[in-house]
């Protein structure tokens, strides 16, 4: 019996946006080499990518009392 052999499957590099081998043959998945996955490394150290921050004013620590 011989083993079936899949398509590869390629993915677009979230850092540069090209081709990149989505198998385990590529240790840098979903990126397309080392260097992307560095690169987005560094924008996480970095605190590039942020949740948008829903804090009450600061003169309303708590909201309106009025409205709970």
């Amino acid at each position: 019996m011989t083993p079936v052999s899949l398509p590869i499957r390629q993915v677009k590099c979230p850092v540069c946006a090209g081709p990149s081998v989505y198998a385990p043959s590529n240790p840098f998945r979903p990126f397309c080499s080392e260097r992307c996955k560095n690169i987005d490394l560094g924008a996480w150290a970095n605190e590039e990518f942020r949740l948008p921050e829903d804090a009450p004013p600061d003169d309303q620590p708590y909201g309106d009392p009025r409205r709970q």
